[in-house]
């Protein structure tokens, strides 16, 4: 059976990755690929139970090296019981976030440095990446107004401060620049259908056998 394609959204607090990712996976679902939404950290019982020490709690609850393993220790749990095995009966696998949320977050804005987060990576995940990721890139004055008006709990990583997350802007840029055979940017900031229409033709540029096909919800 051939492999699945694996699909990650990248991007800061606000992006508007989740509502994006259940609009892929929907449109994937229609026309007959099966397909797993999951998020990071999560996606098992215990990477949701670790998800949950992650976000919570005050902004110094852990150092930059600890939240890393954390993150890693879940990632691991992720891949090695829903990832891998939905990929390896032919699924696609779309994740609302992955590991360049780890060089992002960790490595630039906590400060541990890429190269050291990617080591960390590589010792863990032993070379695997995603087919594809699609990043979306949002003002982050714009994006911590959604997350005030999101009426959900504020995280860790929400209540850091603004340079933080202009920080976090510039290192995932960076990281994009870097992996352009991989990366896709979009303007996250734009209206949510102008965004769909970006992504599904980002997925598209990667995987032509989808053209015309994926359907624009316009509801």
């Amino acid at each position: 059976m051939e492999r699945g394609k694996f699909i990650t959204l990248e991007g800061g607090e606000g992006a508007g990755k989740t509502t994006q990712a259940k609009r892929l996976a929907d449109a994937l679902n229609a026309i007959g690929i099966e397909t797993v939404l999951t998020r990071e950290p999560g996606g098992t019982f215990g990477a949701e139970s670790i998800r949950k020490l992650v976000l919570d709690g005050t902004k110094d609850r852990w150092s930059g090296m600890t939240e890393l393993l954390l993150m890693y220790a879940a990632r691991l749990d992720h891949v090695e019981k829903l990832i891998k095995p939905a990929l390896a009966r032919g699924a696609w696998v779309i994740s609302d976030r992955f590991a360049d949320s780890s060089v992002a977050y960790q490595g630039y804005a906590r400060g541990i440095g890429a190269e050291r987060v990617k080591g960390v990576h590589d010792a863990v995940m032993g070379g695997f990446e995603p087919d594809l990721t699609i990043l979306f890139d949002v003002d982050p004055v714009i994006a911590m107004k959604r997350v005030e008006t999101r009426g959900e709990e504020i995280s860790r990583f929400d209540a850091e401060s603004m340079e933080f997350h202009n920080t976090l802007r510039a290192a995932f840029l960076d990281i994009a620049d870097k992996n352009q055979d991989r990366i896709f940017v979009l303007d996250g900031g734009a209206k949510k259908d102008a965004v769909q229409t970006r992504l599904f033709f980002g997925v598209t540029q990667k995987f032509p056998d989808l053209a015309g096909k994926l359907a624009v919800d316009n509801a």
